[in-house]
């Protein structure tokens, strides 16, 4: 029956979706929230890369983390939807903050608890204030925000209002301080600006009864009250006491001289440049105002930029939208267009209406502490006061808000395990622990209690949000992925760029030290998402960027074949199944990794014999066992399961049609066929030759591991011995790499290499071991060399016996017509009666591979078979006696005889090494020479433990070149 759904309830399903995570109807009450609240980013550039992430598909809440997440990926998501939470957790902190230091200063400063009289402990009292108050104002507010968003909404109309009469009132002081300007006064010594706060008159004498006497600024400079025979302070004596207009208006001109920037070190004095004064030095009195902070444009960028975080706050709250397709690219963008003309406006009024030094007066110390922007102001100060109060209120309750959506957005999506129990929520939805968690980590804000070291946090935090939005939508505009198709169309991916350049720069910028912390913490929580697995596939940008590399990867390596000092092995592991779709010999890959060492391409392909339509499912299987070995193994690479009808095509069709490209494999690392002589099928090794030659006609390289299963597991290492190396001819360089490459590896690391060539009687043995020395050294490979002398001498009655044997053996089993079990029954006759020993390899695995022959007893059998069978037993033991008085093939004796002294050469040298390679040569090109071929190399490699036969692919394969 088909389960797929109708085209008429998918409609319905698509119309009818909410993105409302939470359930209360408070929700659907809360309608689009006007997004002229929010803070403005400095640039217009993250809000169009934002809007057209949020124009492309339903955005559900969590809105930042869920448009980066779903372009970058579950890691990225995960990482900066973090830095995010807590950026905006700390904004809360900050905001908070604001308002009791407005609070504290500016509207009830006798509500401070903590106070001193002493003028350098007071700044530690008011922090301690401004942590009692905070903690109890965060508290407040998130009672307001647990009740419910809809009172969140409800006191963001009364904020909103507050901060546009602030404005209008800043606006209509400007215009107002033209044509009559505040009594604003300042004092001044000479160019240096005074303190206002314990002098009584800006004098350095006051009448008092028709009489001059000194005032309070005369004792702070002079060591006397008397006029007489005070000593004064050379600064103070030479220049006057004046008093200047801090707020000379509009129309005063003075934003001439507050045009340029003028940075000043802490600890400096602010001056007026354009007013007169002595050119004396005088001594550095505290009745000055000083610079609090060494003062710097990367500074000043990262205390004002938390001012304009707002952009994002609309987009957490996307869950709370009823179309945050349209509301978050409309709301931000006329946000940020009227906040900016706001921001830009009110710099320009304050520079054309105050003076310089009041505008560096952090403090107020000039103005006795009044705030300078409210004295501006018109129609009252109080404006200003109450609305800066209430905006930094209303902030900081929008930030409660979103914080702990952002966070019940990332886990309940569980990438991050132990975040699982904030995805949890009360009836109404509201996200309760995640509300508890923003708090307490609100709370540590709150208690560093400074402004200035709480905003640079922040601002790494947010400045990472932005630069990924813009990444996510360079991204996903330059990938072109069909289902990038934004509604909001007035965006480029050159923009994104810029946008994402300049985040980077503002961190750097800003706090150089913040940024790398920023930087190594989303990194920390990106490889723990990594490590912990994050199972999602969210079709994200990340992959599609993948997709796009390794596309023009490939289309560049099939611009040619790579040159020698690139090759490297690329591997096809052949492995063979057994009959319940085990792998018979995983130390194949053991040696695989080994060989690689987790470097270039590793393709593990395997055969099922049967028809795919009905194996299908076996092949699905096989290819999953295979995958858990290569990742118990640490293989890094591919998988490739063929289903044929016969074994030997199905590796063929490996060979030829595995990796894509110029991806593909070079060398294929294959297992030798152990116990083959035993076999009852003579598939087994026909089966092990036609791979050989499929390789030689593919011009790959080829290795063939011989007592596999003694090879070293990935834990075992050897402390000592050799790796022994069988030069005999040079077939690539394959030899001299494969060892230098085994040892990168853990396993062979402590290993020696030894390398032999064989010298023949013509030969000077002596040139040969300089010039191989000398050629092994060009090629930056450490290895000890050694030449061995193989004299020609007469051919041994052994080698006669072994080849005689072998020639009989092969010519009977071809010849002689007889059933399989009495062909088995004749061979091993022929074995008896030439008293041979087994001609097994030492450590063969043939009870792994081979079936060995049992004699089976047909109890159904008459008498007229019996007879009959003895009858053609009779034949055939004629046949035999011409074999056994055959004369053997002199050159079969030949290519015997090389064999046999080879093999006494190599096992007296290398009996002990671990590992031992020589050269494979090649299979013969008659057919009828296969099973001779395979007795060679049987000979050639009897009595080691661990061999590896290597026959090169035709081409180089290491230079001696950089």
């Amino acid at each position: 029956m088909d389960t797929r759904p109708k085209v008429s309830s998918l409609l319905n399903r698509m119309a009818n979706y909410t993105n409302l995570t939470q359930g209360a109807k408070e929700h659907e009450e809360a309608e689009n929230i006007t997004e002229g609240k929010k803070k403005p980013t400095k640039t217009m550039l993250t809000a169009i890369s934002m809007s057209a992430i949020a124009t492309n598909g339903v955005v559900p809440a969590g809105g930042s983390y869920f448009m980066i997440s779903r372009a970058l990926g579950p890691e990225f998501g995960g990482a900066v939807g973090l830095c995010f939470y807590l950026g905006t957790t700390f904004a809360a902190a900050m905001y908070i903050l604001g308002a009791i230091e407005i609070f504290l200063i500016y509207i009830v400063p006798r509500a401070a608890i903590f106070r001193s009289d002493d003028a350098l402990k007071e700044a530690a009292a008011m922090l301690n204030n401004m942590r009692v108050y905070g903690t109890a104002f965060l508290v407040l507010m998130v009672l307001v925000v647990f009740i419910g968003v809809r009172y969140v909404n409800k006191f963001a109309s009364l904020f909103l209002a507050c901060v546009i009469v602030s404005i209008l009132a800043i606006y209509a002081g400007a215009i107002k301080s033209s044509f009559a300007p505040p009594h604003f006064p300042v004092c001044m010594l000479g160019n240096r600006t005074l303190s206002s706060r314990h002098i009584d008159i800006c004098s350095k004498t006051k009448e008092i009864n028709n009489m001059t006497v000194p005032s309070k600024l005369w004792r702070f400079f002079c060591n006397s009250s008397q006029f007489f025979n005070a000593t004064c302070d050379e600064y103070f004596v030479h220049n006057n006491v004046t008093s200047i207009q801090g707020i000379p208006g509009l129309a005063s001109g003075i934003i001439t001289e507050n045009l340029w920037s003028n940075y000043l070190p802490k600890g400096e004095i602010i001056e007026k440049p354009s007013a007169k004064s002595s050119d004396v030095l005088g001594s550095l009195n505290h009745e000055y105002v000083l610079v609090d902070i060494t003062t710097s444009f990367t500074l000043l960028v990262g205390i004002f930029f938390p001012s304009v975080t707002g952009i994002m706050a609309g987009s957490n709250r996307s869950g709370d939208l009823k179309d945050a397709q349209k509301s978050i690219p409309i709301g931000t963008i006329l946000a940020i267009l009227t906040t900016s003309f706001v921001y830009l406006s009110n710099v320009v009024l304050f520079g054309a209406c105050i003076e310089g030094v009041v505008l560096r007066d952090k403090f107020g110390d000039a103005v006795k502490g009044n705030l300078v922007v409210g004295t501006l102001s018109w129609p009252s100060p109080w404006v200003i006061v109450i609305g800066s109060f209430f905006s930094t209120c209303g902030a900081g309750l929008q930030s409660l808000t979103g914080a702990p959506r952002l966070l019940q957005a990332i886990a309940k999506d569980n990438i991050i395990p132990f975040l699982r129990v904030f995805g949890h929520s009360k009836a109404n939805g509201e996200p309760t622990w995640a509300l508890l968690l923003t708090a307490a980590i609100a709370e540590l804000g709150i208690l560093i209690a400074s402004l200035d070291l709480v905003a640079p946090i922040l601002s790494m935090f947010f400045l990472m949000c932005y630069l990924f939005v813009n990444l996510a939508c360079a991204l996903q505009t330059l990938l072109r992925t069909p289902n990038w198709r934004p509604r909001f169309r007035y965006y480029h991916w050159a923009l994104s760029f810029m946008g994402m350049s300049i985040c980077l720069a503002l961190m750097f910028i800003s706090s150089w030290y913040y940024a790398i912390v920023a930087m190594v913490i989303a990194g920390m929580i990106y490889k723990y998402i990594e490590y912990q697995g994050a199972e999602k596939e969210w079709g994200d940008g990340i992959r599609g960027l993948s997709l796009s590399a390794a596309r023009f990867a490939l289309l560049r390596l099939e611009e040619g074949p790579p040159h020698t000092k690139n090759w490297r092995p690329q591997l096809l592991v052949l492995l063979k199944l057994d009959e319940d779709l085990h792998v018979k010999h995983p130390r194949l890959l053991t040696f695989a990794s080994q060989l690689k060492a987790g470097k270039g391409l590793t393709i593990v392909g395997s055969v099922i014999v049967g028809n795919f339509l009905e194996n299908y499912g076996e092949a699905l299987a096989a290819e999953q066992t295979i995958k858990h070995l290569m990742e118990a193994e640490k293989v890094k690479g591919f998988c490739q399961l063929v289903v044929a009808a016969k074994l030997r095509e199905g590796i063929s069709h490996l060979i030829q049609s595995c990796g894509l490209g110029g991806m593909k494999h070079n060398t294929v690392v294959m297992g030798w066929p152990n116990g083959w002589r035993q076999s009852e099928d003579a598939r087994a090794w026909k089966t092990f030759i036609g791979t050989v030659r499929v390789t030689t006609a593919a011009h790959l390289a080829l290795l063939v591991a011989k007592n596999i299963s003694f090879f070293p597991s990935n834990v075992e290492q050897f402390s000592e011995g050799n790796i022994d190396v069988w030069w005999i001819v040079h077939d690539g360089g394959m030899l001299m790499l494969l060892p230098f490459l085994l040892k990168q590896h853990k396993v062979w690391r402590k290993c020696s290499i030894r390398i032999f060539t064989v010298a023949q009687l013509e030969d000077n043995s002596i040139q040969m071991k300089k010039d191989l020395a000398t050629f092994l050294y060009h090629l930056r490979i450490e290895a000890e060399v050694e030449v061995v002398e193989m004299h020609d001498s007469d051919i041994s009655a052994y080698t006669y016996e072994r080849t005689l044997m072998m020639e009989q053996r092969s010519q009977m089993l071809r010849h002689m017509r007889l059933s399989k079990t009495e062909r088995d029954r004749e061979a091993q006759l022929v074995k008896d009666r030439n008293s041979m020993l087994r001609l097994t390899s030492i450590g063969s695995d043939e009870d792994e591979e081979t079936e060995t022959y049992q004699e089976k007893v047909h109890m159904t059998w008459t008498k007229d078979k019996y007879m009959a069978s003895r009858g053609q037993k009779a034949k055939s033991m004629e046949g035999f006696q011409d074999l056994l008085n055959m004369r053997p093939d002199q050159s079969n004796v030949r290519r015997m005889h090389t064999a046999v002294k080879l093999n006494e050469v190599i096992v007296n040298k290398s009996h002990e090494a671990k590992l031992v390679l020589l050269n494979m040569p090649g299979p013969p090109r008659n057919p009828e020479g296969d099973e001779n071929y395979m007795e060679f190399l049987e000979v050639l490699t009897e009595g080691l433990e661990r061999v590896l036969l290597v026959r090169g692919g035709g081409s180089e394969v290491i230079t001696i070149y950089s």
